[in-house]
């Protein structure tokens, strides 16, 4: 995967048009038809030295705004029960998640969701199963935002957003538009975000946040980059943080590849993004299996199970 991105991160830069116009992102005609291979492997050997230092200084870096589609229905949930929101992004990336109230949403059997300007970024999301997808009648109200990352993206820095495009595969032509328009966005009104570990760092986030809303904490394909003892040591300081204040979380993690979670999931665990709730109220924790979704948030089985812990 390392290889591929760094490959393209150097086309975006305008290297090899000829083998640029294989990729569907970076070419408005179709592809050509031939096999494009030992295009690739001629340019990989011409530019050894560049590709073999982002092989080495670079990792994985992704800021999928499609999992927005996920969070929304929770939000709307926790925005009836508890009123304004104060969204907290852990592994936040370039922030592009904090972006949530601004992004136009469209569900195919309940319907849209709409922000109060005209948005650049329309999420679709596909409704399977029989539950519909309990969809609020208006956006929530979030009034304070905030990420953490160990390593953020600068939505500023022409380098590291080439980077973060260039993690997005090539022939998912559309995800890789919504993330420059969601770049775009970011750039115009950049999100804040905090460099710092969620262990340590999280508990005074919390803290600043709750003068405007109701912590909602999110988590989506960041926890299973952990190792588990350090995945067990976050559920802990979250339950330490929720013995003494009210808020909620929402998780959009893969069972199979996060143990420790609070997740209800099967035996043995999901492979699928299973979406949880898990609430703090009182001291009290809850946990709340909402439903199973595609990763980038292409599609959502909403179940909606009673609260369980």
């Amino acid at each position: 995967m390392l290889l591929f991105a760094s490959v393209h991160f150097l086309l975006l830069g305008g290297a090899a048009p000829e083998l640029a116009a294989h990729y569907p992102n970076l070419s408005a005609a179709a592809a050509p038809d031939s096999d494009p291979t030992a295009l690739f492997r001629s340019f990989a050997l011409d530019h050894a030295d560049v590709l073999v230092q982002l092989l080495a200084t670079r990792s994985t870096q992704t800021n999928e705004v499609g999992r927005c589609a996920q969070f929304l229905p929770a939000f709307g949930l926790l925005d009836q029960q508890v009123g304004s929101l104060a969204h907290i992004d852990v592994g936040t990336s370039a922030g592009l998640n904090l972006l949530l109230p601004r992004f136009a949403y469209e569900y195919s059997k309940s319907g849209s969701v709409e922000p109060g300007q005209p948005s650049p970024v329309r999420l679709h999301c596909e409704e399977r199963g029989e539950l519909p997808v309990p969809l609020p009648a208006r956006m929530p109200q979030v009034t304070h935002s905030v990420g953490l990352d160990l390593a953020p993206i600068d939505v500023l820095d022409d380098d590291q957003v080439r980077w973060l495009q260039a993690c997005v595969w090539p022939d998912q032509a559309d995800r890789f538009e919504r993330l420059v328009a969601a770049i775009g966005m970011a750039r115009h009104d950049p999100p804040r975000i905090h460099q710092g570990d969620a262990l340590t760092d999280l508990a005074p986030l919390v803290e600043q946040a709750l003068p405007d809303g109701h912590p909602v904490i999110t988590n989506s394909w960041v926890l299973n980059y952990l190792p588990d003892s350090v995945r067990g040591q976050y559920v802990a300081e979250l339950d330490r943080i929720g013995s003494r204040t009210d808020m909620s979380w929402v998780i959009a993690e893969a069972p199979a590849q996060t143990p420790g979670l609070p997740v209800p999931t099967t035996d043995p665990p999901e492979e699928i993004t299973v979406i949880t709730l898990v609430r703090w109220r009182q001291g009290e924790r809850s946990v709340q299996r909402l439903g199973t979704t595609h990763p980038h948030g292409y599609w959502v089985q909403w179940e909606g199970l009673p609260h369980t812990e």
